[in-house]
């Protein structure tokens, strides 16, 4: 008998292909996205979740998949799923940190391109404001050649970025829980450093951690106290790791020269006083919005879930402890 697997959200179908063929799929067709209520039904009768990062697994749908074996979460962050109720249950949870690495570095690079050059902010004016001026001395930026880049959590996104700043001409420091291989931080010419220094020493600091108890507001008030005069914050991870009050306030006293930001702390809501403000650039979470990105995340929540059926191993597993 095949596997039945719930798939939360109308993903594309192009990255199921292989899924579809080898298990029975639950995919939704009147809406994008089940509600709660559909989930709690339809995850009775299941073997695997096909989840997705914009809807919580809260514990109270989990409980009711009593033959859930696997959740695999379209995305690399996975805090929309209960990983603690999952593994009390026996479940693997897996993410997906391949297909994202190189569009979340894309974007990161991005906002800070857009920033630094004021691209987003002349676009607008240029747009809406007849009286426009042009200029020499007019809708200065700041060049990033030369310049320090801090990036907190070096892995695979963190890395990718590392490559674009290298290749721009900045200098690159990381934060670490553990430090790199020797032949890894000559391949990116990095030098690891405490996150006290990395605030000291940075030009732009770029998030690439996930969020965690101990991210959490990692850029709180004191760290932004402690960063470099006019630093620029890059977030293409987590909101909750910023404190979004907090950096208002030092993007008003121009403490922190600009922020680029992909995601919020309370998503969809902006803090309003970002949208007054010059100095920022905001996207609407959307790191790994390209068509070919959202089929190979498809793709790979999917093998995730095959290769797990199959009895192996070699899956991106959160929660580990469930095999021993």
């Amino acid at each position: 008998m095949k596997p039945k697997i719930l798939v939360v959200a109308a993903i594309p179908k192009k990255g199921l292909t292989e899924l579809e063929q080898k298990c029975d799929l639950i995919y939704p067709t009147q809406n994008f996205m089940f509600s709660d209520e559909e989930l709690k039904e339809l995850i009775r009768d299941v073997d695997g979740v096909l989840s997705v990062f914009t809807k919580s697994l809260t514990a109270e749908v989990l409980k009711e998949g009593k033959h859930v074996k696997i959740v695999a979460n379209f995305g690399v962050g996975f805090n929309n799923v209960d990983v603690a109720k999952a593994t009390e249950m026996g479940i693997v949870v897996c993410n997906t940190p391949n297909a994202v690495t190189e569009p979340t570095a894309e974007m990161a690079f991005g906002l800070l391109l857009s920033l630094t050059r004021n691209i987003a902010l002349t676009d607008r004016g240029l747009r809406t404001n007849p009286g426009f001026k042009w200029g020499m001395m007019e809708n200065l930026g700041t060049g990033i050649f030369g310049k320090t880049v801090g990036i907190v959590g070096m892995g695979r996104i963190g890395q990718a970025f590392a490559r674009r700043a290298i290749a721009s001409g900045m200098e690159v420091v990381y934060y670490n829980r553990t430090r790199l291989a020797e032949d890894i931080e000559q391949k990116y010419a990095c030098q690891q450093v405490s996150f006290e220094e990395l605030l000291e020493r940075s030009d732009v600091i770029s998030l690439h951690c996930p969020l965690t108890d101990e991210t959490h507001h990692l850029l709180d008030e004191a760290a932004m106290v402690r960063m470099k005069q006019g630093a620029i914050i890059i977030n293409t991870a987590r909101g909750p790791v910023v404190d979004e009050k907090m950096l208002v306030k030092y993007l008003q006293n121009g403490k922190v020269g600009g922020a680029g930001l992909d995601v919020f702390e309370a998503e969809p809501v902006i803090t309003p006083e970002l949208f007054a403000l010059d100095n920022v650039v905001l996207t609407p979470h959307n790191a790994t919005g390209t068509i070919d990105t959202r089929i190979e995340i498809a793709r790979e929540a999917a093998e995730n879930i095959l290769r797990f059926f199959e009895g192996r191993r070699d899956i991106s597993i959160v929660n580990p402890v469930v095999w021993r």
